[in-house]
Order: structure tokens, then C-alpha cells, then sequence
């Protein structure tokens, strides 16, 4: 997998021209960037799909890019031209709607890059060939494909849970996936031929992605992983104090506050548990 393929290399090549100018006309770039208040509001939807072709700067560019060479050309033969840009494509619609739905509430959030797309392209290839290795350029390594994959998600997932550094976790969970999705409908004897890689990746994102639709407040407080796994101390210990719950700023507590009030009003005050009774009452007091 070293090797390009056609329509990789032209996506490089336009993207290569997209960055250069946006890095050189700061108007293009705020026109085309992902921002969430531009898309929930202004419905400027192009932008799930634009950003890709916008990068910060040309490490961020070299590192993308080599990324798509080295997986493109096996999947442009497998699949065809057609079908790899759909997973290339999908792949960065799907990382760029997780993205919207975790910082939905963060209307200055914004983001570049075609790395949602990637992680769909890397994703799509390496459930085609789990036991294929992968090599890094500046580490003199392999490892077998699966046991990237799952350390890509791994990484991914407490990336999204800690926010704190300028990677698009989101991003590059939501490609992953969809590139998964779209590559088993194109060919499904993938799950036939090898459904213990489809489970190890698609398994992890998915139980992840039920867990915070489910609960938001997960993404909100720092050692909260939900009422269930509290329960194997996965969150704090049951005796713990409500207070030790720490929030990553003012505009997570009240997230979350909106979120339990909301559930009051669906289900009354009894729907909730006693710990949301706990944290409702911390959320009072410091708002």
C-alpha cells in the first residue's frame, strides 16, 4: 500500500491548490472552513465537505496526504474510481456530522482538514486486509493493520472524552465509521470473509456513539462515563462527592443543565436518578 492511484493523486493536487489559497486569502478560508454556527445556522452545508480541502498548514497538508497515498491505490483497484470517491466523500460528510453533533453547542467551533476523510479511506483498507502490515515514515516499524485500527479508535474515543488538544477526534471517529458502513454495502462479503475486524472497529465506535446520544453529559464532565459503567468504576466510586465532578468550562455545565431539565420536562422530576438529582443540584449552585 505505497503506492497512489490516480484519483488520490488529483484529490492531492486539489487540495494542495485549495490550501495554498487559503493559506494565502484569509476571506477563503473563513468562507469554506467548517464552523458550527455557519452550518446550524446560516445552513451553509457545503462546509462538511469544503473544510477538507482546507488545511492549517503544508505539515498538516504533507501528513494528510501521505496518509491518502498510501491506502488509495489498493482500494481504487478493489472498488474502482467511482466507489472510492463515495467512501473518500462519505467518509468526510460522516466525520463532519460527528463533529456537528459533539460541539453542536459550541457555535465558535471551527475545523479544517481532509482527515475525516482519510480516516474513512485507512479504515475501508485496512478491513479489506486486517493482516496487512503498516509502516510509519519516521518510526523504522510495522505493525499488523488491526492493531492500528484499534488503537486509532482508542485514541479517537478518549480524544473526543478529554478535548484537550486541536485534533479532530470527532472527525476521524465519524470517517472511520462511514468509511466501514460504506465499504461493507459495496461489498459485503467483507463481513462473511473477515467480521472479526468489522466487530474489533465498528464495534468500539458504534457502543461509543450509543453512549453519548444517550447520555450528552458524558461529553461534558471529565470522569463521567455514564450511570452504567459507574457501576464498574469506569466513573467515580458511588460514595463519591457530586462536587468532585469537574466541567470543562461555563458553557458545558449549562449544556448539561439544559440536558436534565429537558428530561424533567419529558419524563417529570421522578425520571431522574440519584445521581442526576446530585448533579442537577451542583448545576444550580454554580451557574
Amino acid at each position: 500500500m505505497d503506492s497512489s492511484g490516480a484519483v488520490g493523486t488529483l484529490i492531492m493536487i486539489v487540495t494542495g491548490l485549495t490550501t495554498f489559497k487559503g493559506l494565502k486569502d484569509y476571506a477563503y478560508f473563513e468562507a469554506y472552513k467548517f464552523n458550527i454556527d455557519k452550518i446550524l445556522i446560516n445552513k451553509e452545508y457545503k462546509r462538511l465537505i469544503t473544510s477538507g480541502f482546507l488545511h492549517g498548514s503544508w505539515l498538516h497538508y504533507g501528513f494528510n496526504m501521505i496518509a491518502l497515498l498510501s491506502f488509495s491505490f489498493s482500494l481504487e483497484l478493489t472498488f474502482g474510481y467511482v466507489k472510492f470517491l463515495l467512501i473518500y466523500f462519505g467518509s468526510k460528510i460522516g466525520g463532519s456530522l460527528l463533529a456537528l453533533f459533539v460541539h453542536r453547542n459550541h457555535g465558535d467551533y471551527s475545523a479544517i482538514g481532509a482527515s475525516g476523510a482519510i480516516s474513512g479511506v485507512i479504515m475501508s483498507s485496512i478491513i479489506l486486509f486486517p493482516d496487512h502490515n503498516i509502516g510509519f515514515v519516521i518510526l523504522p516499524f510495522e505493525i499488523k493493520s488491526w492493531i492500528f485500527a484499534l488503537l486509532f479508535i482508542v485514541i479517537s474515543i478518549f480524544g473526543i472524552k478529554a478535548q484537550r488538544d486541536n485534533i479532530g477526534h470527532e472527525a476521524h471517529l465519524g470517517g472511520a465509521l462511514t468509511g466501514i458502513l460504506i465499504s461493507l454495502i459495496l461489498r459485503p462479503s467483507i463481513l462473511e470473509q473477515n467480521p472479526w475486524i468489522v466487530l474489533l472497529t465498528a464495534g468500539p465506535i458504534i457502543a461509543f456513539l450509543i453512549l453519548i446520544i444517550r447520555n450528552p453529559a458524558v461529553l461534558m464532565a471529565e470522569k463521567y462515563w455514564g450511570e452504567t459503567l459507574s457501576r464498574r468504576n469506569f466513573r467515580f466510586r458511588e460514595k463519591a462527592n457530586p462536587q468532585d465532578l469537574k466541567f470543562k468550562n461555563k458553557s458545558e455545565r449549562e449544556a448539561s443543565l439544559n440536558q436534565l431539565l429537558d428530561k424533567i420536562k419529558k419524563e417529570g422530576i421522578d425520571s431522574l436518578s440519584k445521581k442526576e438529582r446530585e448533579l442537577l443540584d451542583q448545576l444550580k449552585n454554580d451557574i
